[in-house]
C-alpha cells in the first residue's frame, strides 16, 4: 500500500490574506536588496558548475511563483515569455526540458533589466492575487504554495550570497561585495565537550508543531541515541591551522578513501578562499581579502575536510539527530544570520555552562552549516508532497550528507532546530564548518 503524501498547508501566521502578503513583499524586497550591490557584468557570471549567476537566481525565483502559483490560480495570467519555462527551470523534471546546470552563465539574453522587469510582473501580479483576499474557496492551496516560493526564495537568498562570494573570489583584484565591516575583538573560549545522556529521542518536525517545515524534515520519530558529547562550539580557524600544520593535507591517514582522492585530484592544500601570502594568512571573504581571525570558525570546508579533521583530531562528526537535540533545548535569538549584517562568522561567545544554548553550547545556529555524519535519507515513512512541488526535496537523497545550524548568509527566520541541509562530500563554497562529538 503507498505511503499517504502529507497534505502542503499554510502556517497558522500566514493564513490570512493581509499577513501573506507582507511576508511575500518582505522576500521580495530583500532579494532586491541583495542583488542591488551586483553589477551586470558580475550578474552574469558563472565560475564553476555548482554556482548559479546572480541573474539566474532573480529569474528562477520569479519562475516558481510564476509556474506553481499563478498559472494555476490566475486565470488571466499569461507568462511572461513562454520560453523561460526553459531557460529558468532548476530540476523540476514534471516541468519539462532545461538550461543544463552548467550552461547556466551562457544565458546572455534575457538582459539583467529584462529579468528585473519580469520579476516586477510576477511581484506585481501575486501581490494583486494576494490583495484580493482569502474568501476564494482554494485559497489554502494557494497560500501553501505562496509560503512554499517564500522559504525557496529564501534559499536562493543565501545562494546569491554564497555563489557570487565565489565570482568575485576569482577576480585576482579580489573585488568587496559589501564595505568593511566593523571588526569584534575577542577570543574564542577554550574548547571543551558537553555531554548528553541519550536514549529514546523524538526527532523531526511535529505535525502541530506551529511554523512552516519542508517535507523532509518529517515524519517526527523516535530515534534511539548512545550517550554523547558535543563540541561546546565549532572549531576555529587557529584549531584547523594546527591540522594543516601537522601535514594534513600531506598523508592519507585521516581521510576517507575518496576524501584523499578528491584532495590529490583538486590539490587541496587548505579550506577554500585561504592564502598564504607574504603577509601572512588572509581569506577571501564578502567584504574582501582579511587577514584571517584565528579565532573565527572555520567555514568553507568540505565534508571530508571537516570529517578529517575530527578523525585527527580523536573525535567524529555528528549525527543529525544529536545536534536536533541539542539545538532544540536552546535560544537562537543571538544568531549570526543574515539578519545581523555581519556575511561572515562570527567569534563564539562564552556560554559557560548555561548560557542562551540552556547546556552550554554556542553558535548552534547560524555562523557555520555544520557537517554531520548522516546522510541525507528519507525518515521511517516519508513521502513527498503531491505534484511536482514534490520534487523539492526527496529525490535528492542519494550521495549528500546533511549539515544543520544555519549560516551567516541564511535568512532570518527561515532556518529551526528541525531544518536538514544537504550537499554533496565535496562541496565547499558553502558557509561550511564543524562541530567535534564523540561516544561516551
Amino acid at each position: 500500500m503507498p505511503t499517504r503524501q502529507p497534505e502542503l498547508r499554510v502556517s497558522p501566521d500566514l493564513a490570512a490574506a493581509e499577513c501573506l502578503s507582507d511576508h511575500f513583499r518582505t522576500v521580495r524586497n530583500r532579494t532586491e536588496a541583495l542583488a542591488a550591490p551586483v553589477s551586470a557584468e558580475d550578474a552574469q557570471v558563472q565560475s564553476m558548475p555548482d554556482v548559479s549567476p546572480t541573474k539566474w537566481h532573480l529569474a528562477h525565483t520569479s519562475w516558481f511563483f510564476e509556474t506553481f502559483v499563478l498559472r494555476d490560480f490566475d486565470p488571466g495570467y499569461d507568462p511572461a515569455d513562454p520560453r523561460f519555462a526553459y531557460l529558468f527551470n532548476s530540476y523540476y523534471d514534471g516541468e519539462g526540458d532545461r538550461q543544463p546546470r552548467p550552461h547556466r552563465g551562457l544565458i546572455t539574453r534575457p538582459t539583467l533589466d529584462e529579468v528585473r522587469a519580469y520579476r516586477a510582473r510576477v511581484t506585481d501580479r501575486l501581490t494583486a492575487l494576494l490583495d484580493a483576499g482569502d474568501a476564494r474557496e482554494d485559497w489554502p492551496q494557494l497560500a501553501a504554495l505562496v509560503e512554499l516560493g517564500c522559504h525557496h526564495e529564501e534559499q536562493h537568498q543565501e545562494l546569491i550570497l554564497t555563489d557570487i562570494k565565489h565570482v568575485l573570489a576569482q577576480n585576482p583584484f579580489a573585488p568587496a561585495y559589501a564595505a568593511p565591516y566593523p571588526k569584534r575583538v575577542a577570543s574564542a573560549p577554550d574548547h571543551r565537550f558537553v555531554a548528553f545522556d541519550g536514549g529514546a529521542v523524538d526527532i523531526g518536525h511535529a505535525p502541530d508543531a506551529p511554523g512552516f517545515h519542508y517535507d523532509n524534515e518529517g515524519p517526527r520519530h523516535t530515534q534511539m541515541l548512545t550517550p554523547f558529547a558535543l563540541g561546546s562550539r565549532p572549531i576555529t580557524n587557529g584549531e584547523y591551522l594546527a591540522f594543516i600544520e601537522d601535514g594534513g593535507y600531506q598523508r592519507p591517514g585521516p581521510w576517507l578513501s575518496d576524501g584523499w582522492a578528491t584532495v590529490c585530484a583538486e590539490g587541496w592544500r587548505h579550506p577554500l578562499y585561504w592564502r598564504e601570502t607574504g603577509d601572512g594568512w588572509q581569506q577571501f571573504t564578502l567584504r574582501g581579502l582579511q587577514p584571517i581571525n584565528w579565532d573565527e570558525p572555520v567555514c568553507h570546508l568540505s565534508f571530508y575536510e571537516a570529517d578529517a579533521y575530527a578523525s585527527w583530531a580523536g573525535a567524529r562528526l555528528p549525527w543529525e539527530a544529536e545536534l536536533e537535540v541539542a539545538t532544540a533545548a536552546a535560544r537562537h535569538d543571538d544568531a549570526n544570520d543574515l539578519g545581523s549584517g555581519r556575511l561572515h562568522p562570527a567569534v563564539a561567545e562564552d556560554h559557560g555552562t548555561g548560557g542562551s544554548s540552556g547546556h552550554g553550547l554556542a553558535q548552534l545556529a547560524g555562523d557555520v552549516w555544520e557537517w554531520t555524519r548522516s546522510a541525507y535519507s528519507p525518515y521511517p515513512r516519508f513521502a513527498p508532497h503531491a505534484g511536482t512541488v514534490g520534487e523539492y526535496n526527496g529525490k535528492f537523497m542519494c550521495n549528500q550528507y546533511v549539515l544543520r545550524g544555519g549560516s551567516c548568509a541564511t535568512p532570518p527566520g527561515h532556518w529551526r532546530p528541525t531544518y536538514r541541509n544537504f550537499f554533496p562530500a565535496g562541496a565547499r563554497w558553502q558557509f561550511s564548518g564543524l562541530r567535534l562529538a564523540k561516544d561516551l
